[in-house]
């Protein structure tokens, strides 16, 4: 990526484990379309570090997925991305997931020490380990999620009755999202299974396109640019996500750390932080810039290809991008997924610890971010 040191940044956009295996569709895996097949790879080639000092760890594991959702990592994390950059010698080695469980898994792990990630995979994590296992540090990205149909299936929100709708994974964000907005709409959905009312299948955003093509699934809550693709394929967006939300806005994509790699290496934590505040800024201030780089950095993920402009365009303008992780809006994407019976009612004090977001933002001279008070004590 080719961009000047910018560090002004404009404020933008948000808001458990196995994929269920549906053997029709894993025979349309060739006709998947656009983006990244690859699923929860570990293989994805790291391009060297950049120049300088190498900091308190030669070598750091990031996770990230392959969405418009997460393309300040894509960007970022680019042979001579900004995050590369504020590494300096440190080799960032990365790791791409389908959705979020598979993320909060290898980070339980030790596989990943930062990842970028959803909101209710966070959460679960966090609830699971005690509020041992993870810290968010700071935001990434908001909106950017959407139910989209079939348009000869299913006409407006009341036709859902009957129909298959898929999500990424189970207790993901948007499977989250949508389980919440069955229950609220008086739907009754078995949230392990799926089955219920509207039946809820979890396949990987790589092979929802086909699914929906060939008439499997009805339509799909899906992320950005998953759900552009769907568009492009003769979908209707029946429902955007931030049309639930107060002005629009929720976090869905947000930068956890591994506690123990945080209280070990929080130089590096620090490098990273900073380099998603400068990418989200040169994202924002060169739009057009961003989504050559998004494009350049999905393509060269295995299995990648470039996504065409009738689907990029509309999918790039859905997303916004922003350093503050919109706390408040954590606390009810909890609430929805106690809702949806995927949780247990968490306690999450603690889990935000945006010191050094603001240290970064105050070198800057913007303002801080709000944990929501539930920040660590200090």
């Amino acid at each position: 990526m080719t961009a000047a040191r910018a560090r002004a940044v404009r404020p933008v956009r948000r808001l458990f484990t196995a994929a269920l295996a549906v053997p029709a569709l894993i025979a349309a895996l060739g006709a998947c379309g656009y983006g990244s097949e690859a699923e929860d790879s570990d293989d994805t080639p790291s391009p060297a570090s950049a120049d300088g000092p190498t900091l308190s760890v030669d070598e750091v594991n990031i996770g990230y997925f392959a969405n418009i959702t997460h393309a300040t990592a894509v960007i970022g994390l680019e042979d001579g991305g900004l995050i590369r950059e504020e590494l300096g010698g440190t080799t960032a080695a990365t790791q791409v997931f389908n959705a979020g469980p598979s993320a909060i898994e290898a980070l339980n792990a030790g596989d990943v020490d930062v990842t970028f990630i959803g909101p209710n995979p966070a959460v679960n994590g966090w609830a699971q380990s005690g509020g041992q296992s993870l810290r968010i540090v700071a935001g990434a990205a908001s909106g950017g999620a959407s139910l989209v149909v079939d348009p000869d299936t299913i006409g407006s929100l009341d036709d859902l009755a009957g129909k298959r709708i898929a999500t990424p994974q189970l207790g993901n964000t948007q499977d989250v999202a949508l389980l919440s907005y069955l229950a609220d709409q008086g739907y009754e959905v078995d949230p392990q299974s799926g089955e219920g009312d509207v039946s809820v299948l979890r396949i990987a955003n790589a092979e929802i396109p086909a699914a929906f093509e060939s008439g499997d699934i009805d339509g799909a809550w899906v992320p950005e640019p998953t759900a552009a693709n769907l568009v492009a394929r003769g979908g209707t967006t029946l429902l955007d996500e931030g049309e639930l939300w107060e002005d629009g806005r929720y976090v869905v994509t947000h930068v956890i750390a591994s506690q123990d790699f945080l209280d070990e290496h929080a130089d590096v934590v620090e490098a990273i932080v900073r380099g998603v505040v400068r990418t989200n800024a040169w994202i924002n201030e060169n739009p057009d810039e961003a989504k050559t780089a998004f494009n350049s950095g999905l393509a060269a993920l295995p299995g990648g290809s470039e996504l065409p402009a009738d689907v990029l365009d509309p999918a790039f303008e859905h997303v916004e991008f922003l350093n503050d992780p919109l706390a408040a809006t954590l606390s009810t994407g909890a609430e929805n997924a106690v809702t949806a019976g995927l949780l247990e009612e968490p306690d999450l004090s603690g889990i935000y610890d945006l010191s050094i977001l603001n240290g970064v933002l105050a070198e800057e001279g913007l303002p801080e971010v709000d944990d929501a008070g539930l920040g660590v004590e200090d």
